[in-house]
């Protein structure tokens, strides 16, 4: 999980996404207009509730993932708790490679009027990365086809 801000034509927003690390798949995401922990737990309980509980979570050191709530969430679902040391960028980087993609595929393509607008379209981004956009890593699979299939040609290498 991560959080990446959005710019729209007046202001921002902030993006926070649970990203799965075998599929790339885009498990659950949040906007918020305040930097806040609320958002991201919003994120993870989707995720839970939806996909059931990861062995390891990973996030980097913000103060949004290293609160009580958020720690507390995790542990209380017996999921370890994996985060990223200074300057540890490999440990982060399929969710950099989804914030790469989102930016430069949807976000900057437009200047968003509001944060409905912005919630509607990056969704709508998200249907389609997710569902219809291949991925070279996954053997031209969409994330959603990984996620489901289990890749197990990749599984065994």
């Amino acid at each position: 999980m991560d959080i990446t801000y959005i710019p729209m034509a007046r202001g921002f927003v902030y993006l926070a996404a649970v990203v799965d690390w075998f599929s790339r798949r885009v498990l659950s995401w949040r906007l918020s207009i305040i930097m806040d922990t609320a958002f991201c737990l919003e994120a993870v309980e989707e995720a839970l509730a939806r996909y059931g509980r990861p062995a390891i979570f990973n996030t980097d050191q913000g103060s949004q993932f290293t609160s009580a709530a958020f720690t507390g969430l995790l542990l209380a679902n017996g999921i370890a708790i994996s985060m990223d040391g200074r300057g540890a960028w490999r440990d982060n980087v399929f969710v950099e490679r989804l914030w790469r993609s989102v930016k430069y595929e949807e976000v900057y393509l437009r200047a968003y009027d509001g944060v409905a607008e912005a919630r509607a379209l990056i969704g709508r981004y998200m249907s389609f990365y997710n569902g219809r956009r291949p991925h070279s890593s996954l053997d031209g699979r969409t994330p959603d086809r990984a996620y489901f299939d289990g890749l197990p040609q990749l599984a065994a290498a």
